[in-house]
């Protein structure tokens, strides 16, 4: 396997090779990892995310898998890196984080079999798809605010070719306490299958990214928080809260809100909300 990591150096942009705890760029120079100022591994035209993939996520809210996949769309201005700050906005309160892997392309991908899409695939990289879950009653199921707002889709730290999916751990820490554990194999549908999905009707362009699904108990996160994504292979991603020091508008759009769908959704599902207040976040 080969790493490869976009990292800022001397004010410029360059992708370097992992060796060891050091960073190669292509004119020979050498960073050390610990100090290195990672950028997302990659720049991609779009980001897809599949709603529901792992068995777990599916039994803690009780329900049943479509039996197909469905998607949502993650705007690149959500793009962040490894160590970065994810904002939650001033008056939001319901910020939860999604350990994810990602899928990386290779070359242009249209309509191709599941069993040749491993050819398009580049590699894979860790993601958190962080959800907003104060914009829940809004934008009609898209999740375009709840998913897609400023630095809620971070991606790295590098980005590892030829590493295979199979069997591989998931694990998502908050402040070094294990919150998501689980394995690739509980997932309905690997990631051949959902590059196939998606290319019969939306062109894959190199660089572009798929979501792979969460399993259970993603949860809230506060400002002051560390959450780390482990995946065996891949790396650990790292990035910590911080609170926006400006609030939402209140003079335009929908409003943040704490209806049953969005409390239900930010506490995992078990929340039991009949007649009850939900617990309510620190507020920092």
């Amino acid at each position: 396997m080969t790493e490869y990591r976009r990292i800022l150096l001397d004010g410029a942009q360059v992708e370097a090779v992992r060796s060891g705890d050091n960073l190669i760029v292509g004119d020979g120079r050498v960073v050390a990892i610990k100090n290195a100022h990672h950028l997302p591994p990659v720049v991609p035209t779009k980001i897809i995310a599949v709603h529901l993939n792992y068995r777990s996520r599916v039994d803690e809210f009780g329900i049943s898998l479509p039996g197909t996949p469905t998607y949502f769309h993650k705007p690149t201005s959500s793009l962040n890196s490894h160590n970065g700050a994810v904002v939650r906005p001033e008056r939001c309160n319901w910020l939860n984080y999604e350990g994810e892997i990602a899928i990386v392309i290779g070359r242009t991908c249209r309509n191709v079999s599941a069993g040749d899409a491993g050819r398009y695939i580049r590699g894979y990289t860790v993601a958190n798809d962080y959800g907003l879950h104060d914009f829940r009653d809004t934008d009609a199921g898209s999740m375009l605010r709840v998913k897609g707002s400023d630095t809620l889709c971070p991606l790295g730290p590098g980005l590892v070719e030829d590493w295979d999916f199979q069997n591989k751990r998931i694990r998502v820490t908050v402040n070094g306490q294990v919150k998501q554990d689980a394995n690739t194999n509980e997932m309905e549908w690997n990631m051949h299958y959902l590059v196939a999905d998606i290319a019969r009707t939306i062109t894959l362009y190199p660089g572009d990214v798929l979501l792979s699904g969460t399993p259970a108990n993603s949860r809230t996160v506060y400002p002051g928080d560390v959450v780390e994504v482990e995946v065996e292979g891949l790396g650990t991603l790292r990035n910590h809260i911080v609170a926006g020091p400006t609030p939402v508008r209140d003079d335009v759009g929908a409003q943040p809100t704490e209806s049953d769908e969005v409390l239900s959704t930010a506490q995992g599902g078990d929340w039991p909300h009949r007649g009850r207040r939900a617990p309510q976040p620190p507020r920092n």
